[in-house]
């Protein structure tokens, strides 16, 4: 163990001299971590965890770079493109978690995809063999393997030792110094032990080896029979559609593609087995795999156009049918060209996903704000809702269709497209939804389908018919904070923390669940809440007044809550559900 301990000593230098840039991002991104969690709820935590995201990506970018460089050279302009690049990563994410969107994690998820594609063929653009390529990729999955397997053992090893000494030395640390732990080792840690079983880079990793024994039993006897099985299961039911002429059902499009993805990457792990040492079977599946996948490819495509031609493109049916075209793309190469090369696989889905990205026009994000656009309006010209191109709210309408009206506003809004919404919204009320688009605690779906007058529900779901709703308001959102010592201002509809007199309070569930944790202990807001609707049980739709509050005590401290805006609805069958749109303001002082 001692002589491990020292090599791997001596390795380290070799490591920071030949992966600089890679142990400086893994470094950024670990201390971002911790420090993020150290200023919890503050303003600056965001900036500081988008560093740690771009960092973890700058991880990936960097190594592919440096096995690049290593095959090509210009190893300066290729790392200086590799920084430029994040320097963009970092400033594309917005500076606050209330501006993060869907597109945003659509982004990064995708990126940290391509990246790592990236990583598997950088080193072979050129006319490399295949072998090489083979076993470079082969090395680097088992030392992920390993690094996942070595960093796991040191995090808990290190975590225990602190568990330890907090408990027998009465050292009373701290609960986050468990989570700052674990993301420091998990992400330097892991990059480092990575790095050293990667310390020889390119030349090494693609050696010729051997194949392990333990991949060979796997794919050979584990992997290959279920992809077999599961493709019988998958024709019966294909079978099936054609006897009784129906559509086939939208998750069988996720089916396909499990089968289709987990079954190329069979392909790639018995790539040097499949001519002479595999097993009959596996030298059967190496050669059909591709023919199975055609019919079922036909089913693949109706599946999402089914989805799509109903309901219009979203970015993870654009994600889908494109990966359907991709998996198209490596079926016809495969079964076409003869001088196929397994290099074809990742480096066309790396070049389908920066089409994704950053194709004009037919990017996921353009296509699918598009594609949204037009269904609203079909629906709303459709369903004769439109007077002079403004929504009226006072016309009949089913509730599914409300609720797809309802659920395309909030998709696009969520896509900064308020200014197209705002166009089927009346003059008078354009103000009110103005606010209510730019500001992320608002709720889209419920303002724009409580606004539907006259909804219609089916005979089914009459018991969750909507028969009492109300909505209070205050006429000037003001508040007079003289006889309080501080301020907060609530934003977050799960958890928002703050801290008064040394003291931490904590305010969760906007909707319908408001509690105040403080000192181990929950008051539930609630019936507080309550009894300010009860006020007004016989009003209906828009009650406007002076003001919304209500004060707590608690030990000797008294808090006031002031709601601007406080809505309810409530349905047969239930006790009805309140939620506190735009601000919640709580003042506090010490008795």
């Amino acid at each position: 163990m001692l002589i491990k301990i020292k090599e791997i000593w001596r390795k380290t230098d070799d490591i920071i001299i030949r992966y600089p840039m890679v142990l400086i991002m893994a470094l950024i991104a670990a201390i971002a971590a911790v420090i993020a969690i150290e200023i919890d709820h503050q303003s600056d935590q965001f900036m500081v965890t988008k560093l740690s995201f771009t960092g973890c990506l700058g991880i990936s970018v960097m190594f592919g770079i440096k096995m690049f460089s290593q095959r090509i050279g210009k190893g300066f302009l290729l790392g200086t493109l590799g920084t430029a690049f994040l320097f963009w990563f970092y400033f594309y994410l917005p500076n606050s978690e209330k501006n993060f969107t869907e597109i945003h994690g659509y982004v990064i998820a995708s990126l940290v995809i391509i990246t790592h594609l990236f990583v598997s063929f950088s080193g072979y653009i050129n006319k490399i063999p295949e072998t090489n390529f083979w076993q470079y990729n082969k090395n680097l999955f088992i030392n992920i393997f390993l690094t996942a397997v070595f960093t796991g053992v040191l995090l808990i090893g290190v975590e225990l030792a602190i568990l330890a000494i907090d408990k027998l030395f009465d050292f009373n640390f701290n609960d986050t110094l468990y989570l700052k732990t674990f993301f420091f080792l998990g992400i330097l840690g892991s990059a480092f032990i990575f790095l050293i079983f990667n310390n020889k880079g390119l030349l090494e990793l693609e050696k010729d080896g051997n194949y392990p024994q333990i991949l060979k039993f796997f794919t050979q006897f584990v992997l290959i029979p279920l992809l077999l099985i599961y493709v019988v299961i998958l024709y019966f039911y294909a079978g099936k559609i054609l006897i009784k002429w129906e559509l086939p059902r939208g998750w069988v499009s996720y089916l396909i593609l499990i089968y289709s993805v987990v079954g190329i990457l069979a392909l790639l792990l018995v790539h040097p087995l499949k001519e002479d040492s595999a097993k009959s079977w596996v030298r059967i599946f190496s050669k059909i795999f591709h023919y199975t996948l055609l019919p079922l490819l036909v089913l693949l495509f109706i599946a999402i156009f089914t989805r799509i031609l109903e309901y219009g493109y979203t970015e993870p049916r654009y994600f889908v049918l494109l990966l359907a075209i991709w998996l198209t793309t490596v079926v016809l190469y495969f079964v076409f060209f003869k001088k196929s090369t397994i290099k074809f696989i990742p480096i066309s889905l790396f070049v389908f996903g920066i089409f994704a990205l950053l194709f004009p026009f037919c990017n996921a994000f353009s296509v699918a704000k598009r594609s949204q656009k037009t269904e609203l309006k079909n629906i709303l010209t459709q369903n004769y809702l439109l007077e002079n191109g403004k929504i009226n709210f006072d016309k009949a309408v089913q509730d599914s269709i409300a609720i797809e009206i309802s659920n395309k506003f909030e998709f696009l809004n969520k896509r900064k497209q308020s200014d197209f919404l705002l166009g089927y919204i009346s003059a008078k009320e354009t103000p009110k939804f103005r606010e209510i688009f730019n500001e992320k605690n608002y709720n889209t779906f419920t303002e724009i389908h409580s606004k539907f007058k006259n909804i219609k529900y089916k005979k089914a779901s009459e018991k969750y018919e909507l028969y009492a709703k109300l909505s209070i308001s205050v006429r000037n959102f003001n508040y007079d904070i003289s006889n309080y010592q501080q301020l907060f201002k609530i934003e977050n509809y799960n958890s928002n923390d703050f801290e008064f007199d040394e003291k931490t309070f904590n305010i969760k569930g906007l909707n319908n669940n408001l509690t105040l944790q403080y000192n181990n202990q929950t008051i539930n807001l609630s019936p507080e809440i309550n009894k300010i609707i009860a006020q007004y049980k016989n009003r209906k739709d828009e009650v406007v007044v002076d003001e919304i509050s209500f004060i707590k005590t608690i030990e000797n401290y008294e808090l006031k809550f002031l709601i601007d805006e406080l809505n309810y609805n409530k349905y047969n069958g239930n006790q009805g559900n309140y939620y506190i749109n735009r601000d919640l303001i709580v003042l506090i002082k010490k008795k």
